[in-house]
């Protein structure tokens, strides 16, 4: 699972031709920040909003026992969760953009190290995504989102991530010439064809520590 990533900055945004949403949003998402995602139009364009990382924000559960995480749907169950259900069969997809996203890597079983996932050529790119909107108690309309996850065990990248004996899972990379078809998508067994895994040669791993930024390549190709 993916727990926090980069999003693209303003200007990362003309990549995947739409305009940046108002407001600002940090370098890092965490669980419960604002990131931009990237939703189609009725028209069959898209358009760029600020939603809140994790389907569920955690302002919207009564009470601390209740409270989950849910930045990250398995593509196995997110038509049966509750927190998911609803909008996969409403088919309410979206692209989360990033620059890249962060996975632990063991280097014994008890101690690990951060390490940055992203394009091979440095690129944008963006992942799969459901998400839904919210009405406020002021009348306002937010928006909240999760990323799709798929079994990894067998990617030559993802399989290096997480504990030894925890399964692999990694965010399901859209290429860029399937993005409308993903956001046009309106038949949620049809959408499943888009939760594959990416090519693992046009991948590539650093190490990115948060207190240290200098990084070493991960020589798998």
């Amino acid at each position: 699972m993916c727990v926090n990533y980069s999003p693209v900055k303003r200007r990362g945004l003309n990549f995947f031709d739409v305009e940046a949403p108002r407001g600002d949003w940090p370098d890092e998402t965490w669980q419960d920040y604002e990131a931009p995602i990237i939703v189609g139009t009725r028209s069959g364009g898209r358009r760029a909003l600020l939603g809140t990382y994790g389907m569920i924000p955690q302002r919207c559960y009564r009470t601390p026992a209740e409270k989950r995480n849910t930045v990250n749907a398995r593509a196995e169950t997110l038509g049966e969760k509750p927190a998911f259900a609803s909008a996969w069969r409403a088919s309410q997809l979206c692209l989360v953009p990033l620059e890249r996203f962060y996975e632990p890597r063991y280097e014994t079983e008890k101690r690990s190290t951060r390490w940055g996932i992203g394009m091979a050529d440095g690129a944008p790119f963006a992942v799969a995504g459901i998400w839904r909107a919210w009405e406020e108690a002021d009348g306002r309309l937010t928006h909240s989102f999760t990323q799709i996850t798929i079994n990894a065990d067998e990617h030559l990248l993802m399989r290096h991530f997480h504990k030894w004996d925890d399964e692999k899972r990694s965010l399901v990379i859209v290429p860029a010439d399937s993005y409308d078809d993903w956001l046009r998508c309106r038949d949620p067994e049809m959408a499943r064809a888009f939760l594959a895994p990416y090519p693992a040669e046009l991948m590539a791993a650093s190490a990115a520590p948060r207190p240290r930024p200098e990084s070493t390549q991960l020589g798998l190709f």
